[in-house]
């Protein structure tokens, strides 16, 4: 999550699965951790990116309550279509030499 927190826009939340907001608060979670740890033992370069991670929290935290509200829609599941596999060139050079003969 960079400072600019592109990342977690608003419109890229919304096509993210319940589980990867989860996932995505743990992980926002676990780095205001190591900052607020960086911070107090005067490590930290950049206090900027503490406020910047609490609002991305915020964020993830607003989407998720907004789902279940029912205010903001669930991403629909992405369906995997099977592509069409185009038949051998050498499948098809046997069956016409058969031909041939």
């Amino acid at each position: 999550m960079a400072i600019g927190t592109k990342e977690l826009a608003t419109s890229e939340l919304d096509t993210f699965e319940d589980q990867r907001l989860v996932e995505e608060l743990r992980k926002a979670k676990e780095e205001l951790f190591n900052l607020r740890f960086q911070s107090a033992t005067g490590q930290l370069e950049s206090h900027g990116r503490i406020r910047a991670v609490k609002r991305d929290i915020a964020r993830l935290y607003t989407v998720i309550r907004e789902r279940e509200l029912g205010i903001r829609a669930t991403p629909a599941p992405v369906e995997v279509k099977a592509k069409k596999s185009k038949a051998k060139k050498s499948d098809e050079t046997p069956a016409a030499e058969g031909e041939a003969e």
